[in-house]
């Protein structure tokens, strides 16, 4: 199994060696899973053209490492736990030998619909536990699957879908959200109206709901796995050859296909899940984050179960049926580790002390949060009252495009600072660089963030855009991979992530980051949230425009409110950082993952209605509201 550290100088000595040595480093951490044959060169790479290879030459099939490797030890031990979105049907668990068979008779279905190793597979389902096995037959049998996000529009999935000519779509009737059912059949249909590509449509029964059927093109799910055998050779494969396409948005044009290989990223998301989240045998591990973004494939599917942990997946959302739910399927369940962002705890505070106040929760050992920085408030109210002040909270920074966790705490090996992701993992080599590329070293600096040396999860181009991926990632700094992000590291050594460089606002020659200033503004005792993006300013360039959400809205002007926020932000950060303008709102425009559409935010500030698809957001009218609020902003 994969070596894990346990100790602050187990961590320093781990991680000098990964930089003195990181060929020897990785080989060694490799050397832990099932190779059919093991690789020629442990690395190739060069970041000017750019192009990396890991563990060159060797041949492995990623789910052999899943179940084979544990068939033994783990065959009867719990795999997945499924918990629905309503409380009162039956929670479902699949042991790794059952998960095992699922995988394998869906495979043999794939096979019999004619994919075969480097076909393209589009899943557009819910947080199912047929999500699951369809990735893992996709792997099995060497096909790319693509997971499609399950709240996209058919506009968003036909993109996507045609973009990786796709020749399987699989799919449900519908899905539960809360107290909604999603009509997914009839997305789909729309979406396949301008697909070439896709010759047959694969169906899980969920909701029951009549939908459009098409005969030779429509499929059940249960129907096709009635008709095949639970035995299915897996397919072997070339540690670079792909394992899926992920697609992001970009901040221009259309989404990014990112696209991760096979030997890499299984070594990097096993290892950085054993060693983040301090995963030991038998401990129960839940991650919320949905399977449509790349944290549901690193850690709920592929990290967890290729250290043989046990994975809890939820198909609801943390509000139904009350804002107690997470902590019933912790206390149900038994969790050590639970991961969620901080969109979720913020969510979960403005509910109210009464949902968690009385609640245990003595099974907690790690808290988690991903998606974007963590404010300090929300931090404390995660560390006292979730964690009952005696679970470390691991903020981990990393992106869809490095696969894995690069910078973050060690749960209960590296102290944690609140709002600072802490210190990189063995194996990365952050640099802070300034506008013109100069590396900055030392302490107390700022600038762009960048990695000076490959690791083994860093996606490898974009799917039929290599061009794009050289422009994206690898033109701003020569020979080092860009972010995209701006970073503070302070005088312990500790990163501290900003936000997106187009998200850092140069206000009179000075780079404040919208990620401070939303912190500072959050420790306002009214506010529950809040959004800042830069708009262009006569005077000083760029100004602060903050969208505010209030426990209370005020029904004036707001004006005596506004001032003691500007208060605030000058206490906190600076005069500098006091919000030029402040729009009270009562929502913000997000994404199903609770992302801040902060692009859209821009558009309404620079009074450009060019809002570009809303259909993908959760929550779509906002948008004309905050449109109207603004237009009445002095």
């Amino acid at each position: 199994m994969v070596p894990k550290i346990s100790t602050l100088s187990g961590y320093l000595h781990e991680y000098q060696k990964s930089v003195a040595n990181p060929i020897g480093f990785w080989s060694n951490i490799a050397e832990s899973f099932h190779w059919r044959k093991k690789w020629d060169e442990v690395l190739k790479w060069d970041f000017n053209s750019p192009n990396v290879e890991w563990f060159k030459g060797g041949k492995l099939n990623i789910t052999e490492n899943i179940f084979e490797r544990h068939l033994f030890s783990r065959y009867d031990q719990v795999a997945l736990v499924w918990e629905p979105n309503d409380p009162s049907e039956k929670h479902r668990e699949y042991t790794y030998g059952e998960l095992f068979s699922e995988v394998k008779s869906f495979a043999n279905v794939l096979r019999s619909h004619a994919v075969r190793k480097g076909d393209r597979v589009a899943i557009y389902l819910p947080m199912v536990p047929e999500l699951v096995i369809a990735m893992l037959a996709c792997a099995r049998i060497g096909a790319i699957h693509s997971v499609i996000f399950a709240g996209f529009s058919a506009n968003a999935i036909a993109e996507r879908v045609e973009d990786a000519s796709a020749k399987i779509m699989i799919t449900s009737d519908g899905g539960y959200r809360g107290n909604k059912i999603l009509n997914l059949k009839d997305t789909v249909d729309e979406a396949l109206k301008s697909c070439t590509s896709v010759q047959s449509n694969i169906v899980v029964k969920r909701t029951n709901q009549d939908v459009a059927w098409k005969n030779d093109f429509d499929y059940w799910w249960h129907d096709e796995v009635d008709k095949v055998m639970d035995e299915a050779p897996a397919e072997i494969l070339d540690a670079e050859d792909p394992l899926f396409i992920l697609y992001t948005s970009g901040s221009t044009g259309k989404p990014k296909g990112v696209l991760h290989t096979t030997g890499g990223y299984m070594v990097y998301s096993a290892y950085t899940f054993k060693n983040v989240f301090q995963y030991s045998s038998g401990d129960i591990y839940f991650c919320a984050a949905d399977i449509g973004w790349i944290t549901g494939h690193s850690y709920i599917v592929y990290g967890p179960l290729l250290e043989g942990a046990t994975t809890v997946m939820f198909e609801g959302i943390p509000s139904f049926p009350n804002p107690g739910r997470y902590w019933d399927i912790i206390k149900k369940h038994d969790v050590n580790q639970f991961y969620t962002s901080p969109t979720a705890i913020r969510s979960l505070m403005a509910e109210g002390q009464q949902w968690i106040e009385d609640v245990e929760m003595p099974s907690l050992r790690v808290l988690g949060t991903v998606g974007e920085p963590i404010n300090e408030e929300a931090w404390h109210w995660y560390h006292d009252h979730v964690g009952g002040n005696k679970c470390p909270i691991v903020d981990t920074w990393w992106q869809t495009e490095t696969g894995g966790i690069m910078i973050s705490p060690i749960a209960g090996v590296i102290p944690t600072k609140p709002a600072f992701a802490s210190l990189p993992l063995p194996g990365i080599q952050p640099v802070i660089v300034d506008n013109e590329g100069n590396k900055l070293c030392g302490k107390s600096v700022e600038g762009n963030l960048c990695v000076q040396f490959p690791w083994p999860g860093i996606a490898r181009t974009l799917w039929g855009d290599h061009e794009r991926y050289i422009d994206s990632y690898f033109n701003q700094y020569k020979g080092l991979y860009f972010t995209g992000d701006g970073v503070k590291r302070d005088e312990d050594g500790y990163y501290r992530i900003l936000g997106r460089m187009d998200d850092v606002i140069n206000v009179s020659g000075h780079r404040l980051g919208t990620a401070e200033i939303e912190n500072a503004i959050n420790e306002h005792p009214l506010v529950s949230e809040s959004a800042v993006i830069g708009y262009p300013h006569e005077i000083k360039g760029k100004g602060i425009y903050a969208y505010v959400v209030c426990n209370d809205i005020p029904s004036d002007s707001g004006e005596e409110l506004k001032n003691s926020i500007r208060k605030g932000v000058s206490k906190m950060i600076s005069p500098i950082a006091r919000p030029d303008k402040i729009l009270f709102v009562q929502d913000l425009p997000k994404t199903r993952s609770g992302k801040i559409m902060r692009r859209i935010l821009r558009k309404i500030a620079e009074h450009n209605e060019d809002y570009g698809d809303t259909s993908t957001l959760t929550n779509p009218d906002i948008v004309n509201d905050i449109v109207k609020a603004a237009k009445l902003l002095k």
